[in-house]
């Protein structure tokens, strides 16, 4: 917990991530004063600020958070937490840094690489910092993992990722199923696991895609320590018998040479973890995500090649 309480406002308060977000600010000894988002569904908020103010208008929530930053009583914002769409996150970091607060920024970032450098510019302009949030690094066994390869010299390791969250109807009409808001299914459900990726085994030396739709991407990335083939999915069609038979919704596997990686921890204890590295000082920034937004970009452009013996297996059911 940090020693000082640290004011925060939260920008998308009614989307899913959110709460996510509230109780993060919420478990490190911080303060939620203000929050915005166009769907007045917020309820969820009385269960961890019911004092904080709530916008339906961006415009009127950044004046606000202005006119708190100019009284100088000790109310300004400190951080400012974004939980919007994708194709805002880079406008509402902006926001942030010129209300001289720092942002903490969900997945992904940007959605085109380029759109850093600007956000790196207004770093060094107000002098306030841009944080993404990259929770899989938090994971006790990914951090175990992680020491473990920096610890000697391995043989490149076979990796095969495979994450499918099954989403309905409407995912295909919301801004999710749009890629040009979304960066579609590699950058909205598989930016994480790149990040992971790239984090654990070194940066991309060759990426083939073989397969990208609306709902399914799959192909194999080439990194320095690794090959990974990956499967992304947000059709319930592709979710194992045994977890549908289960009523579950998603299921997440990693192997590392055909031996399973552990996935069991507590997603909703991530977040806070990602906070109090941040209160900390050693939250992660725009260099740390510069590499794998570079990779899902390219993922996202990438001429289609046919699957061979190196493709992912659920591939063969596509």
């Amino acid at each position: 917990m940090s020693a000082v309480q640290n004011n925060f406002a939260l920008i998308g308060a009614a989307g899913f991530i959110a709460p996510m977000h509230m109780r993060a600010i919420r478990e490190t000894g911080s303060r939620l004063v203000a929050a915005v988002d166009p769907h007045d569904s917020a309820g969820i908020i009385d269960s961890y600020a019911s004092d904080a103010r709530f916008f339906t208008e961006i415009e009127r929530f950044d004046r606000h958070l202005e006119k708190l930053r100019r009284r100088g009583d000790g109310e300004a914002v400190d951080y400012v937490s974004i939980c919007s769409p994708n194709y805002l996150h880079d406008a509402h970091v902006r926001m942030a840094l010129r209300l001289h607060a720092h942002a903490i920024c969900e997945k992904p970032l940007v959605i085109n690489p380029w759109n850093l450098d600007q956000l790196s510019d207004l770093e060094s302009e107000f002098g306030r910092k841009v944080f993404t949030v990259l929770q899989l690094r938090t994971m006790p066994a990914m951090r175990a993992l992680k020491q473990s390869l920096a610890s000697g010299r391995r043989e490149r390791v076979d990796v095969e990722l495979t994450y499918i969250t099954r989403r309905g109807r409407w995912y295909d009409v919301s801004w999710k199923g749009d890629e040009a808001r979304s960066g579609g299914v590699a950058m909205n459900i598989g930016i994480h696991f790149f990040d992971l990726m790239i984090w654990l085994f070194g940066g991309v030396e060759k990426s083939l895609v073989h397969l990208r739709d609306t709902r399914r991407m799959g192909g194999v990335l080439e990194l320095e320590g690794a090959r990974v083939r990956w499967f992304l999915s947000v059709s319930e069609d592709d979710l194992p018998a045994a977890v549908r038979t289960a009523g579950g919704y998603a299921h997440r596997s990693m192997t590392l040479n055909g031996e399973d990686m552990d996935f069991s921890a507590n997603f909703a204890e991530l977040h806070t973890r990602v906070y109090e590295d941040i209160l900390a000082g050693k939250g992660r920034g725009i260099a740390d995500a510069r590499p794998s937004i570079r990779a899902v970009y390219d993922i996202r452009h990438a001429e289609l090649t046919t699957p061979g013996a190196d493709a992912h297996p659920a591939l063969r059911k596509c």
